[in-house]
């Protein structure tokens, strides 16, 4: 019997040739060699050689160890680039050409998929900043007055980007208890997570000039899975008053895969009904597709689930997030990550941050190895989503993962 093709997939694979994300990775053989790859099934197609090995046109912005180069040849290309990696997985004429350019993922290392130029954190689910506000402010408004009319974030960095599975080393800084004398100095005791989506921008836009809801296609390539790792107990000593810093600057984690916009067309759907009238550059009301993306993530700790977060509810869009970071005339760069700020839903287990799971400490969670208020040295979290894609199918997300490793 014929040995069967990795081509051959079995029905429903949510990473079938209706998804196809990219990322890049290298090789046992060829460890400092990395190239561009796109995921179908459980291998990795290389992608660069698959393009000179069928003459592709495209075969220069495949051939670079970054995404960097794709991202920012816009919207056409990332069209007809897609088309043509569909034709080459799922026409049998190819086969002979693409089959010894497929690599199992178990034999693969997966690297940061692009160079991070800047990323920006939002905090766009309502049901989160509810929570954060109810913990916080049990006696005041859950919600501050700015909240329902702009898209709230903060400037992270973009040097500790980290692609999924790298591991996380406890932060350290200074702390300080409500019923403390005088701040500490320490590692962190409230190692928390934030279940995320990061959007990745391709074409730059000109300084001075605010890029519309109706142009975020022309300028966001994909979006991937992302966990903004928080230690909340510096954060809390510090944000006071310009906000997060040391608490969140050590570590973000995303995942290895990049997911086209274009393969996430039947994801699409109305974000919930606002509240108040938004202010023009905002408002979406008559926008010509939905704003929102129906994700449905799944967070585990050591491997237990402990949240299933839907990304549907977010209350901010992403092209609304893009819009409000250039409003003012800030530019964008290829290759800049924006984040949506932690998903959470309205529902107790769809709560993605431990902040909020545990209820700020008080309400510990029951793992199989013992209860957890925070993280503790040698968890392991991971992210895992999924969506609806065409014909009944599933799009599936690359997972992120991080593992926590003592202070030094």
């Amino acid at each position: 019997m014929p040995e069967q093709s990795p081509l051959d997939l079995p029905e429903g694979d949510p990473f079938g040739p209706h998804n196809l994300p990219y990322g890049v990775f290298s090789t046992r053989e060829e460890p400092g060699r990395r190239r561009v790859g796109v995921r179908i099934g459980d291998h990795v197609l290389d992608a660069g050689a698959a393009a000179v090995a069928l003459g592709s046109p495209y075969s220069r912005l495949l051939a670079h160890p970054s995404l960097n180069p794709l991202l920012a040849a816009g919207r056409t290309a990332w069209r007809d680039v897609r088309r043509a990696l569909t034709a080459w997985v799922t026409v049998p004429a190819h086969r002979a050409d693409i089959e010894p350019l497929l690599h199992p993922l178990s034999a693969v290392t997966l690297h940061l998929p692009y160079e991070v130029a800047d990323y920006v954190d939002f905090y766009a689910s309502e049901h989160h900043a509810t929570n954060v506000g109810r913990i916080f402010r049990p006696d005041s408004e859950a919600l501050t007055p700015n909240w329902k009319h702009l898209p709230i974030g903060y400037h992270g960095r973009s040097g500790t980007v980290v692609v999924s599975g790298t591991d996380v080393v406890r932060p350290s800084g200074q702390r300080k208890a409500p019923s403390d004398p005088a701040p500490v100095f320490g590692p962190s005791v409230k190692l928390d997570i934030e279940s995320e989506v990061g959007f990745v921008v391709g074409v730059p836009s000109r300084r001075g000039t605010p890029v519309t809801l109706a142009d975020f296609r022309e300028h966001v390539f994909g979006l991937q899975l992302l966990n903004d790792w928080s230690a909340r107990d510096i954060q809390a000593w510090e944000y006071v008053p310009l906000g997060p810093f040391l608490g969140k600057s050590f570590a973000t984690s995303v995942s290895a895969w990049v997911t086209p916009l274009e393969a996430l067309d039947a994801a699409r759907t109305a974000p919930p009904a606002r509240e108040f009238p938004l202010l023009p550059y905002l408002d979406d009301a008559s926008a010509e597709e939905p704003g929102g993306f129906d994700l449905r993530i799944s967070v585990s700790v050591n491997g237990h689930q402990v949240s299933a977060p839907p990304f549907s509810g977010m209350y901010w869009t992403a092209a609304q997030m893009l819009a409000h970071t250039t409003v003012n005339g800030a530019s964008l760069r290829t290759g800049d990550l924006f984040g949506s700020g932690t998903v959470s839903g309205p529902a107790a287990d769809q709560r993605g941050s431990l902040l909020e799971l545990t209820w700020n400490g008080t309400e510990p969670l029951g793992l199989p190895e013992g209860k957890r208020t925070f993280l503790e040295d040698g968890d392991e979290v991971t992210m895992t989503a999924w969506a609806p894609g065409p014909d009944g199918t599933r799009v599936g997300l690359g997972d992120v993962s991080g593992r926590i490793v003592p202070a030094p």
